[in-house]
């Protein structure tokens, strides 16, 4: 069996790069959320874009998913959907007497489950053991996922008719909640141009890398060097939300070390070998705004948890740290 590729901090910045302006062809004023999604897949974490319908969050997931080289599945959630949907089942065979597995579309590199907020939270549940350990129970079986495994899944805002409050510890499996946002008019005109120039309304993209190239990406992330300084202020600034008295549950020890993987996987896609308080706060907002439960009268307020993270990463104090060997 061949060896996964050893790769060089700077040849996965330079890969990185590559993966982004491939996708940039077809998915226009995105590179910020695009980087973090990257970023995301890097750290080994699932992604969650949350936005309103049209904005190209499904197109985004799908051609990140093609310039990395990783088998793709979609399922397009609904009410009716049930967990054997994504997981697969044993099915009675006739010809052998005996009940076959039949896989789901979770066992793939990448599993799109586009408009997940639309099925129900039973359903939603059934990739928490995906997501978590790479695995699915089944009938007192445990099944591993392919490796590399990522969820990549879309939602609409929950005041669209139609949807399901996505459960606390669904959002928390996911490494970041990413807005895309509505593009400028200039992103917006080059979006017309490109479908005009395309005659058809696919924009297929080619690979850049494959899976193995992928797991070699992670493993360069891995060995990234963190100052303790840096992991006390992750530390610090996930205990800053826990204080708020308008948060009614703060940032859980899974948002702190999301702070660290994500931060990890910037600095790398920077060119760098070591995380600097930088790649913290750039990252916060994605990696805890998810994870607050505001009370009911902020809620009714209408208070927004990244304002909430804001706020932490304004009043929590960086670290003097400076470069890779903690200069002060």
């Amino acid at each position: 069996m061949p060896t996964d590729p050893q790769l060089s901090i700077p040849d996965v910045a330079a890969i990185g790069r590559e993966v982004l302006d491939r996708v940039g062809t077809v998915v226009v004023g995105m590179r910020d959320p695009l980087e973090l999604a990257l970023g995301t897949v890097l750290a080994g974490g699932h992604v969650l874009f949350e936005d309103a319908p049209g904005l190209g969050k499904t197109l985004a997931a799908r051609s990140l998913a093609t310039a990395l080289g990783l088998d793709f599945r979609r399922l397009q959630c609904t009410p009716d959907l049930l967990p054997s949907d994504i997981t697969g089942s044993f099915v009675y065979a006739p010809a052998t007497r005996e009940f076959e597995f039949r896989p789901g579309p979770v066992f793939t590199g990448l599993f799109l489950a586009d408009e997940i907020n639309r099925t129900s939270p039973k359903t939603q549940s059934a990739l928490l053991e995906a997501m978590a350990e790479g695995q699915v129970t089944i009938e007192g079986r445990s099944l591993p996922l392919p490796r590399p495994f990522h969820v990549v899944a879309t939602s609409n805002p929950i005041e669209y008719e139609g949807t399901y409050a996505l459960p606390e510890a669904q959002l928390d499996r996911f490494l970041v909640r990413l807005s895309v946002g509505y593009p400028d008019r200039g992103g917006e005109s080059q979006v017309l141009r490109n479908r005009v120039q395309r005659r058809h309304e696919a924009a297929p993209i080619a690979p850049v890398i494959d899976a193995r190239t992928l797991l070699a990406m992670q493993a360069a992330v891995e060995a990234v060097f963190v100052d303790d300084d840096v992991i006390t202020y992750c530390v610090d600034l996930a205990a800053a939300t826990r204080t708020v008295a308008q948060v009614q549950v703060g940032a859980s020890p899974r948002g702190s070390q999301g702070l660290l993987l994500l931060g990890r996987a910037l600095a790398v896609l920077d060119g760098r070998e070591f995380v600097t308080p930088e790649d913290v706060k750039r990252c916060a907002v994605p990696v805890l705004a998810h994870r607050l439960t505001l009370t009911a009268q902020a809620w009714a307020s209408g208070l927004d948890p990244a304002d909430v993270v804001r706020h932490a990463v304004a009043e929590v104090a960086g670290p003097p740290v400076v470069g890779r060997v903690g200069v002060r």
